[in-house]
């Protein structure tokens, strides 16, 4: 608003950095633009005062989507006056000369313009998509059309920007979508555990088959031990029992041999008796014989005990 201060007959009007000011007279524009400061009569004077700074215009409304749901939007539209002229002559921003307030609310007028032209826009996108499509995507694509579409320039406007804050469904709608998608995820949860524990059963298993395998693979290796040990003790044995059946057999042979050398021995000691007369025969037995006979300490010889030899030993 602009600061007027008032004298008699005269008033003078101090504007600001963002405030577009219009003094027509007459019909002849005598001040003009930004940041003015004169002299003017309240009789004569028309005044005009657009904000030339950004505007930011939020609005609420609801659309249906293409499955026939209730939606509500939210999006903010920015705004700003880039030509005053245009402006002051299609809407009413003239102001009182002694107050500087607004006859008219030219701002709703501009506000509601603006929220029809995008609500439309919305309108027209959500009404081709469903519910989800609407929840999932909705924002960029209505974003894109308002910010594409929505056009002030008629009016001396240029549209700054569009933000689309949201895009929700009814209360009911929003409660059984949150159930479901909370179901959903729970859902996944669980099979997220039962894949976990199906996993953790599949390692337990293949950790006991590998023991298992081990197992087995030990006892082969067990049995092969036996099997070698039972091979090198039957070597061993059969060694063993070569070496004592040669042994034998030498000493077989040895005997053999002795035996061999010793029948020849008194096979020649016969022969050589054979050579040797009777009487010395008989004597070398008595002495041998004597050799052996116990010790006798006295020995009683008769005649006809003696006859008998003599007789021999005289032969």
């Amino acid at each position: 608003m602009a600061d007027i201060s008032s004298y008699p007959g005269l008033r003078h009007l101090r504007g600001a950095p963002t405030v577009h000011i219009r003094h027509v007279r007459k019909g002849k524009l005598i001040h003009e633009g930004t940041g003015q400061s004169f002299w003017f009569r309240p009789r004569t004077a028309v005044l005009s005062e657009v904000p030339v700074d950004d505007r930011e215009l939020p609005t609420l409304f609801h659309a249906r989507t293409e499955d026939y749901q209730q939606v509500t939007v939210q999006l903010t539209v920015t705004y700003r006056c880039t030509d005053p002229e245009t402006t002051t002559a299609r809407i009413d921003f003239s102001i009182d000369p002694d107050t500087g307030t607004w006859r008219q609310d030219p701002l709703s007028q501009v506000a509601s313009m603006l929220t029809e032209r995008a609500q439309q826009l919305a309108l027209k996108v959500l009404a081709t998509i469903d519910l989800e499509t609407a929840l999932r995507t909705g924002v960029e694509r209505v974003k894109e059309a308002v910010s594409t579409n929505l056009t002030a320039e008629h009016i001396g406007l240029d549209i700054i920007d569009v933000r689309v804050v949201a895009i929700r469904p009814d209360a009911d709608m929003e409660k059984a979508l949150q159930t479901t998608i909370r179901e959903r995820v729970q859902q996944e949860a669980d099979k997220a555990t039962y894949e976990r524990r199906a996993l953790a059963v599949e390692r337990e298993r293949a950790i006991s088959e590998n023991e298992l395998q081990n197992q087995i693979e030990l006892a082969k290796r067990e049995e092969l031990l036996v099997v070698q040990k039972g091979a090198n003790a039957l070597k061993k044995a059969e060694d063993h029992a070569r070496s004592s059946r040669i042994y034998d057999d030498t000493k077989a042979e040895g005997i053999r041999k002795l035996a061999e050398a010793e029948a020849a021995g008194e096979k020649a000691r016969l022969e050589a008796y054979k050579e040797i007369p009777q009487g010395t025969l008989l004597a070398m037995a008595a002495k041998e014989l004597a050799g052996h006979l116990p010790e006798i300490g006295s020995i009683t010889i008769t005649p006809d005990m003696l006859a008998p030899v003599l007789r021999k030993l005289a032969e």
